[in-house]
């Protein structure tokens, strides 16, 4: 896997927006904060634009997309936000350009595709905060400091205590490439070019609004496709805006340790990364190691 280079000062950065929507103001503040990282930001000619639930058509987000993949000069490209969208560009993507000069790619959510598409072209890239969540939180939040932290070069290493679904945990220690991001997102991925198993990897899962059984319709579609075979370990991070069913068997959260029993893999839940303020970033399709023990869960990139 190649890793982009480290961002330098005036080192170009383009913010887009390949899926949902955006107001004005939340990407003019974060381009503000990359600013005051002493890059030189940009927003995309069609970033701002706006076609019903899209942020502009297929043809005005994939411009954007592929111009800045393309451009060798540009080292950071910041997803504006996720929502729905970016499956609209994949199957029509040339990835060409980032092969020859790899650069960092930052979002989550919907970016999901976009993140497991590079994997395919063996370039990692960041699951990390988002345009949103830089205006929001400001420059001074601990998950955009670790972001820029991240792409300057330095390790990332968490460690994170034990939270109220540590008994649903399973000691132990792996090693191998970070894969997954958004659940439903990257189940919609299975059976197609984009989806890639990297054996004895580490997959991490995280949602928002999904019904709890829909939930573990999810879960055992990954189990029954043989993905819990393949890996060496299981982060859960944070499951939002849904309400618990009391005629599911059990929780949606006991629901997951419950599909994955038969397994051996380290289990951790609570991980800080999801639709949530705590959205540490992770570098998608790079070499980790995750350490679960009775106080504490130890993530090291």
């Amino acid at each position: 896997m190649k890793r982009p280079p480290s961002l330098q000062t005036n080192d170009r950065a383009v913010i887009l927006s390949p899926a949902g929507k955006i107001d004005g103001y939340v990407v003019r503040d974060a381009v503000a904060v990359l600013d005051s990282w002493g890059l030189r930001p940009e927003i995309s000619e069609n970033a701002l634009c706006d076609a019903g639930r899209f942020s502009g058509s297929v043809a005005q987000r994939l411009s954007d997309l592929q111009k800045a993949l393309d451009d060798p000069d540009v080292r950071l490209i910041l997803c504006s936000r996720g929502g729905y969208g970016t499956s609209h560009l994949l199957g029509k993507l040339n990835f060409s350009g980032i092969r020859k000069n790899p650069k960092w790619v930052v979002g989550y959510s919907d970016i999901t595709l976009l993140h497991a598409a590079l994997q395919t072209c063996g370039i990692v890239s960041l699951h990390g905060p988002m345009a949103q969540h830089f205006s929001d939180e400001g420059a001074e939040d601990i998950a955009v400091r670790y972001t820029k932290t991240v792409l300057a070069g330095q390790p990332l290493e968490y460690r994170i205590p034990v939270r109220k679904h540590s008994s649903l945990n399973r000691k132990g220690e792996a090693t191998g490439r970070l894969f997954g991001g958004n659940l439903s997102v990257f189940c919609s991925l299975l059976g197609t070019k984009y989806f890639s198993i990297p054996r004895g990897g580490i997959l991490f899962i995280e949602d928002i609004g999904e019904a709890p059984y829909r939930v573990d319709r999810m879960i055992y579609q990954l189990k029954l496709a043989g993905i819990f075979g393949k890996i060496s370990g299981l982060i859960v991070g944070q499951f939002t805006g849904y309400e618990e069913d009391n005629q599911m068997y059990s929780p949606l959260q006991e629901s997951i340790r419950n599909a994955v029993n038969e397994y051996h893999f380290p289990l951790c839940f609570d991980f800080p990364v999801g639709h949530v303020k705590l959205n540490f970033p992770l570098i998608m399709g790079g070499g980790a190691t995750l350490k679960v023990e009775e106080d504490f869960t130890s993530f090291i990139q």
